[in-house]
């Protein structure tokens, strides 16, 4: 069971603070330093395709460039990186997202990944239409879930129920291969469906201890079912060559937030159903003295950011130590990124996966030589 590594790309911009635009943010908030253009994406595609990352997490949400259509259009600007794609089954109907994946592999030769995001702000899911409680929007991607993967048996298909109903839906040709689905959530409600349903259960960066006791929990819902799943963990990463200098860096990030923007972000982030996000935000408690939660586990991107609010912080040896004790409870993918997300991605790809190769815990699929060809100028 080796290592599974992906990188992330920011649609809704980037730059070198975690103020410009958090995510889940209910506004708009400054214009990002880097906008998401697509020439700064693709720099950033092909550089985590040359560091030996397998794919790329593309977000969803207001803020964000819209994720079928941009990885869609980094297709020809790379070669094998993966696009794990996030999409609300809200917002579509699943025999269209099942007709979407099929031509989007047959497109990229195979390079979809799905990230189902259920959703877990009211005010969010209220702009795109969504109306539904928080317990009974899982109930629908219950529902989505089995009409996908019925579809993409290739013959029709009728279903009634609470939330959804087809008649006749058809994916004639199906995708080859099947998309792998991703999905997260800590609720009650969201466990089972990840049981019933996908291929990679996703976790934001908790303490080991409180990873391992959810793994326990879906992989016995799972097996109630007879089915099993992987599972992956959402991180941040701040590797330098000493601790001293990741240290520094994390602390540089949390300087540039002044009182008003915590307040304002610890105010709504503390107000979202999502079970996840509460864990996030009960890590820290708004404090900025106690941010190192577990040994080079870091949760001050919390403060202003919502979803994943941890990363990794320390010597590329140190991060490499961390990422094999969670490989330990069973995490096989890890989705890591950065501020700013090209050159971390570099820090991270020339400093702990060699780190990691050395370990045993990565095959060295791709060259030094071909990492090499595309260098950023910094």
């Amino acid at each position: 069971m080796s290592v599974v590594l992906h990188w992330f790309l920011p649609t809704s911009g980037d730059g070198r603070t975690i103020v410009d635009r958090f995510h889940g943010s209910q506004e708009a908030g400054a214009p990002a330093q880097r906008g998401p253009d697509i020439d700064y994406l693709a720099q950033i595609a092909r550089a985590a395709e040359q560091l030996g990352f397998v794919g790329v997490l593309t977000p969803t949400g207001t803020w964000c460039e819209d994720a079928w259509l941009t990885t869609a259009a980094l297709i020809a600007h790379t070669e094998r990186l993966k696009f794990l794609v996030a999409f609300r089954p809200g917002t579509v109907s699943p025999t269209l997202a099942a007709q979407m994946a099929a031509t989007y592999q047959r497109i990229s030769r195979g390079r979809l990944l799905l990230n189902v995001v259920t959703g877990g702000d009211a005010i969010e899911q209220q702009r795109f239409g969504d109306w539904l409680e928080h317990d009974q929007r899982y109930a629908r991607t219950d529902e989505f879930l089995a009409i996908v993967r019925k579809l993409w048996s290739g013959a029709p298909v009728d279903f009634d129920g609470q939330h959804l109903s087809i008649a006749g839906g058809l994916v004639p040709t199906p995708p080859d291969p099947l998309p792998q689905i991703y999905f997260g959530g800590s609720s009650d409600a969201a466990l089972p469906v990840a049981a019933r349903h996908v291929d990679v259960y996703l976790t934001w960066g908790e303490p080991p201890a409180q990873v391992a006791e959810k793994i326990a929990r879906v992989r016995e819902l799972a097996e109630a079912q007879g089915r099993t799943l992987r599972f992956g963990i959402r991180l941040h990463t701040i590797s330098r060559d000493s601790s001293r200098e990741a240290w520094a860096e994390a602390d540089r990030l949390v300087e540039a937030i002044d009182p008003a923007t915590l307040a304002r972000a610890q105010s709504q982030l503390g107000a979202s159903q999502s079970v996840g996000q509460q864990r996030m935000v009960a890590l820290h408690g708004g404090r900025l003295d106690k941010l190192e939660i577990y040994p080079n586990l870091w949760a001050g991107i919390g403060l202003v950011r919502g979803g994943a609010g941890t990363a990794l912080v320390g010597s590329h040896q140190e991060v490499a130590d961390r990422i094999e004790e969670y490989h330990s409870l069973g995490v096989e993918e890890f989705i890591f990124s950065g501020y700013p997300h090209l050159e971390e991605a570099y820090w991270f790809g020339e400093g702990v996966r060699p780190e990691l190769v050395r370990r045993g815990l990565v095959d060295d699929t791709v060259s030094t030589s071909a990492r090499r060809e595309l260098v950023p100028a910094l």
